[in-house]
């Protein structure tokens, strides 16, 4: 299966390029018209009530998925240790999202260099939200070997394949999920892909999915209002081939 959206839908920039015309209040309805499924990429920052999370569930298709990016107090205050509270609160937050949570990703910080202890504690503590799919978002170029991916694999977790011009991509598959977030390549969080980047993703994505894997794409380069045009014409270019 695959889900193509991108990361977050509530931008204010968005009002007179995507969302013209259409009433703020009616903005998700208007995304998950055209989109499969979404990053939510504000919970980042602060966590969102269960009341919150039970709008979104009732405003969206049955089919409708979201990707929940884990709050940073776990991956950056706290660097992944003493794992386990930090996670069932997010779990008990997110409960709301019932069957339409698909994905958790837990982004680390650029500076975390590779320390197996604590992503071994972290993976164990994830044992304790068996329900959704989880992938790790790594920014430091230390963790991109086999002894990580092998750790990965074993607890089939995702490595995020995570595009930009700041910072290196990791392009390894440990799981029957495979989870791409492209930033901009050229600018990251603004530079739009051209046709040939995403025929060059398209083609990938198929390869994925002819071998049975479940394929997640959030385009995160939303400054210039790239992110949901590049979103609509990956999914065309997919459509087609």
């Amino acid at each position: 299966m695959i889900f193509i959206g991108t990361s977050g839908w509530s931008y204010q920039h968005w009002q007179n390029c995507f969302y013209t015309g259409v009433a703020r209040k009616d903005w998700l309805k208007f995304y998950a018209e055209r989109f499969s499924a979404v990053e939510v990429n504000g919970t980042f920052y602060r966590l969102q009530s269960p009341a919150t999370f039970k709008k979104w569930f009732d405003e969206t298709p049955a089919t409708f998925k979201f990707a929940l990016k884990a709050n940073r107090y776990l991956t950056h205050n706290k660097k992944l240790l003493d794992p386990e509270a930090s996670i069932l609160i997010e779990k008990n937050h997110a409960v709301a999202l019932g069957e339409k949570l698909a994905v958790v990703l837990w982004q680390l910080p650029g500076l975390l260099k590779k320390d197996l202890l604590r992503l071994r504690g972290f993976i164990d503590a994830l044992q304790q939200w068996p329900e959704v799919r989880h992938s790790i978002e790594f920014r430091h170029v230390s963790w991109f070997d086999d002894e990580v991916a092998a750790k990965l694999a074993q607890a089939e977790i995702a490595v995020c394949m995570s595009d930009a011009e700041t910072w290196p991509m990791w392009d390894c598959v440990t799981s029957n999920l495979v989870y791409i977030r492209l930033h901009g390549h050229a600018r990251t969080y603004a530079s739009s892909y051209s046709n040939p980047e995403l025929a060059y993703w398209a083609e990938r994505i198929t390869e994925w999915l002819n071998e049975g894997r479940e394929v997640h794409v959030y385009f995160d380069n939303d400054a210039e209002c790239a992110a949901p045009f590049n979103a609509l014409a990956l999914r065309a270019m997919l459509e087609v081939l």
